[in-house]
């Protein structure tokens, strides 16, 4: 009886090898690491004394450095136990209660039009492959160099071009002889009853091959080239071949890559196909990503089969974090002991892919460092929400983490996740009393530690608010161009008044400290202002600032603000404003800097949700989103071409001699 491969694919993911192996092997208890389902014992199937047999749960194979022997699950009894593969079989079978498939012609059938759709994938992967190298390909080639990629990385991970006819590809596959209904099969073609005559799915998109845990091409995704496409990215419909949320993007490369020493028995999930492209080119080739969506189920226990401590990297902006929060959620009522994940957040307005690229490894590597542990993300996420000065404030923050430990099934996690919130929270509150107690000194203190219940925790700081990154096609904008290349005059007034005025630090810490700017010096000085007045305490001034921020290197940039303030006439962000003028200014800047940064992930947000609509091919629903995006593009553009940081903000109070407030 011929088994399909789906059928043999369960049993070994519901049985550990290391479940067979064990039954007639020791386990040498020095060198096994059975958290991490690695395992290693004197081999079965030659005499030795020292352990040399070696096998991996995560990649369901076995290996012998001594004789050589390797295999899976199922050689493993034909070669040890003389079994034969039915009988290998039907044992493995009973172990992962897996009812052994009856003969079913249909099923056979099922199963070689399966294997027949990925003939066809292939057929349409090489299709794109060739088309890159063509001249309808140019502008997509010149998008790939243009993101850094060299002509062996494309060729990797296979990517390709579609062209712009709708149907350059249905035309191709049907000169080779495949059958309209294989290739609508396959998700290759927009069809339908209200559709007369199908027409192809990719159009002017560059498209990146999507395989299976078999390394067979099961969809794709593809990134469109107009600026205008209504969908920035899109995927492959769910077909016989390919459900989104059992998929991660690079999966068997990542799991090869784990067992060499870049790999180093982790695996790292990041947002996007790119982001996993760009690590692997810069030598981390253990990166994987969910398809455009959010993380699920399916895709999580996939990580854990893989690592029992995956790393989920997000980008540190406001979707970042929100993505994250996602995952805590997720990922909370599955945890066992030894199974967990660690979030490491990078930097504002960065993702994996704009690291290394600019930046090279090392950064990405240091943000590695960082990742932090799942239970520092619950502690995190309520502590930083609120502000606790009252008993019933107090009271509602421990009945939320109490409600957020009660998600975990496995009741010895459990019951250490409770311990572990009890400690946070008596050290917090009595952190809390004690400032209470301090007098003024309590809620400029408290901004630094709260996060924490005292520990120091290198997420806090302006950019652990975390909202900064914006798509391509926004990026490309003046208005974002303005804010990455030079800071904008708003900027300036926000980081210039607070340096002259530090009172504001000791009156309004928490939110000044979440101020992230798009200008990648001036977070660098926010970082900088923020270490140290937390080291100065309550008693620093803007003379001891200034000395601080000169140390590291500062001077020059407090220099070109200063500069650039007194050129537009902007007196009030000087040390010479009067404290009223300087607030007044400050607030209203900071005002418009919110509204702006709002307007950008409302705009994502929006992309986003249109590339889900055609994805799901909701016509209503697109033609509702893209009424709401035209209306925010239209609110951007006029904060684009608003010259003033505040309108009629031109009468300046007799207090400061100088120019009225001008535009800028």
């Amino acid at each position: 009886m011929r088994f399909s491969p789906s059928f043999l694919d369960e049993i070994r993911d519901r049985v550990p090898i290391s479940d067979v192996i064990g039954r007639r092997v020791t386990w040498d208890r020095k060198k096994t690491n059975a958290p991490r389902g690695d395992y290693w014992a004197c081999c079965p199937f030659h005499g030795e004394k020292s352990p040399s047999f070696h096998c991996e749960d995560r990649k369901g194979r076995y290996h012998c450095f001594g004789c050589g022997v390797t295999g899976d699950h199922f050689r493993f009894l034909t070669e040890l136990e003389g079994l034969s593969f039915p009988e290998a079989v039907q044992q493995l079978a009973d172990m992962a209660g897996v009812a052994m498939p009856q003969p079913d012609p249909q099923a056979e059938r099922r199963e070689r039009e399966r294997t027949s759709l990925l003939d066809v994938m292939e057929m349409a992967t090489q299709f794109f492959q060739d088309q890159l190298q063509t001249a309808n390909g140019a502008k997509a080639r010149a998008y790939l160099r243009d993101r850094g990629l060299t002509g062996r990385t494309i060729e990797t991970f296979r990517l390709g071009y579609a062209p712009e006819s709708r149907n350059a590809l249905k035309e191709h596959l049907a000169s080779k002889g495949i059958a309209k209904e294989q290739i609508e099969a396959c998700g290759l073609v927009v069809h339908g009853p209200d559709i007369p005559v199908s027409y192809d799915r990719f159009r002017d998109r560059i498209m990146f091959p999507i395989l299976s845990s078999r390394e067979k091409v099961i969809a794709f995704g593809g990134r469109a080239m107009a600026p205008d496409a209504p969908a920035k990215y899109l995927n492959s419909n769910e077909t016989e071949l390919f459900h989104k949320g059992n998929v991660l993007y690079n999966f068997t490369r990542a799991r090869r890559a784990m067992s060499g020493a870049d790999g180093a028995g982790t695996i790292i999930a990041v947002e996007g196909y790119m982001d996993v492209i760009a690590l692997h080119q810069a030598g981390v080739e253990n990166g994987v990503a969910p398809l455009g969506t959010a993380l699920t189920e399916n895709q999580l226990e996939l990580l854990w089969k893989l690592t029992p401590v995956p790393v989920l990297c997000f980008d540190g902006d406001g979707a970042g974090i929100r993505a994250a929060n996602r995952a805590v959620d997720l990922a909370l009522p599955h945890l066992k002991p030894g199974r967990s994940l660690r979030f490491a957040m990078l930097p504002d307005g960065k993702d994996p892919d704009d690291l290394v690229r600019h930046e090279g490894r090392a950064p990405f590597d240091a943000v590695m460092g960082q990742a932090r542990p799942l239970a520092d993300m619950v502690w995190s996420r309520e502590v930083n929400t609120g502000v606790f000065e009252t008993p019933e404030a107090r009271a509602e923050l421990e009945a939320k983490l109490k409600q957020v430990a009660s998600v975990i099934a496995d009741e010895n996690v459990r019951r250490h996740y409770q311990q572990e919130i009890r400690d946070r929270l008596n050290a917090f509150l009595q952190g809390q009393s004690a400032q209470r107690g301090g007098g003024g000194r309590g809620r400029f203190e408290r901004g630094g530690a709260r996060a924490t219940g005292g520990r120091p925790n290198a997420q806090q700081g302006p950019r652990a608010a975390g909202t900064g990154t914006v798509s391509d096609r926004l990026a490309r904008s003046g208005l974002v161009k303005r804010h990455q290349e030079q800071a904008t005059l708003r900027e300036s007034v926000l980081a210039l008044t607070i340096v002259n005025h530090p009172q504001f630090l000791r009156e309004e810490y928490d939110e000044i400290a979440a101020i992230d700017f798009d200008n990648r010096e001036l977070q660098r000085l926010w970082s900088a202002l923020l270490g140290a007045t937390a080291a100065a305490g309550a008693g620093f001034s803007r003379e001891y600032l200034l000395e601080q921020l000169a140390v590291q290197g500062f001077e020059p940039l407090l220099k070109n603000l200063d500069q650039q303030i007194r050129n537009a006439g902007l007196w009030t962000a000087t040390e010479q404003a009067a404290p009223e003028d300087a607030r007044e200014m400050y607030r209203q800047s900071l005002s418009l800097h919110k509204r702006t940064k709002a307007l950008r992930w409302q705009k994502i947000e929006l992309e986003r949700e249109v590339a889900e609509a055609t994805e799901a091919e909701d016509a209503d629903r697109i033609d509702q989103i893209m009424r709401a995006l035209q209306e925010v593009q239209l609110e951007i553009i006029r904060m684009e071409n608003q010259e003033a940081i505040i309108e009629g903000f031109g009468v300046m109070s007799g207090r400061v001699k100088g120019p009225a407030f001008k535009r800028s």
